[in-house]
């Protein structure tokens, strides 16, 4: 009964994802199938951490991220929870040996979305990496499945990965991030002043970011080459109509790839993979 205890709370963040995000089931589906469920742990985890700071807004966050970091801890300790997030979470956390440090730097960035509204370069940098670098250094684990040698020469490229999707959403909500919550992430930026040159500085390093990370994609194993490409290919297509529009626009506008793009996408990353090009 153990058995099937686990495959319900792992077909929960499982649910999560699907609900939560289009691109990334998108993404997921197309990795092996023994990646799926450890992968949809990982984004159902740092999905709810995240839903604490941004969305609990009539309700305690500090409190809630608090309990939620606790039981997330204990449900490590003792191998369990009733929580089926935090089960299938910490089931992955187990089996691939992800480290506690990882875990701990995601927890407190989400801490700092509570009290930070503005970023030095020291305060972004670490915002950057617990954030997102760490969730890609969580699924290389899972892609890895144990081999050292393969984690640690893919290591830097995951981390780029990671920075890069999580400044392409910093550009795209800005409008939420800051006209909204008052939140400003990209140091030395002043966003009540935003033009065209401050613009094109933040892209040109996501590019950067965006180069790096394609070369470990190239080297990913196989069975989690595709699904990596397409969640890249997808950030990259939303990046790109960033960049066509003015500095004021994103201001005022929620950039998204519609979903007809998205599966066009898709088909397309499925027959780069099947001639072998990918």
């Amino acid at each position: 009964m153990m058995a099937l205890f686990n495959k319900t709370a792992l077909e929960c963040s499982k649910l999560i994802t699907e609900h939560y995000s289009t691109s990334f089931t998108l993404g997921i589906k197309t990795l092996d199938r023994k990646f799926h469920l450890p992968i949809y742990a990982i984004y159902g985890f740092v999905r709810y951490a995240d839903e604490i700071v941004d969305t609990f807004h009539d309700y305690d966050k500090k409190t809630l991220l608090l309990r939620f970091k606790h039981d997330t801890y204990q449900a490590i300790e003792e191998g369990i929870s009733l929580n089926p997030i935090l089960q299938s979470f910490q089931l992955v956390v187990g089996q691939y040996k992800i480290e506690h440090e990882l875990i701990e730097a995601f927890l407190k960035s989400m801490e700092m979305d509570l009290y930070c509204q503005d970023y030095d370069a020291d305060g972004y940098n670490e915002y950057i990496y617990g954030s997102a670098e760490v969730v890609g250094l969580m699924c290389l684990r899972v892609f890895c499945e144990g081999n050292l040698a393969e984690f640690d020469r893919l290591r830097a490229s995951a981390r780029k990965l990671g920075a890069a999707f999580q400044k392409v959403n910093f550009l795209r909500d800005l409008k939420s991030d800051f006209v909204d919550r008052g939140r400003t992430y990209f140091p030395g930026v002043d966003f009540k002043d935003f033009g065209r040159d401050a613009k094109q500085l933040i892209e040109a390093d996501i590019q950067r970011d965006f180069d790096e990370a394609y070369i470990g994609i190239m080297n990913l194993p196989r069975g989690a080459r595709m699904g990596v490409y397409l969640a890249y290919i997808y950030y990259q297509t939303l990046f790109n109509k960033i960049k066509q529009l003015s500095a004021t626009r994103i201001q005022t506008e929620r950039v998204r790839v519609p979903n007809p793009q998205k599966f066009a996408l898709l088909a397309q990353t499925y027959l780069k993979y099947r001639l072998n090009v990918l």
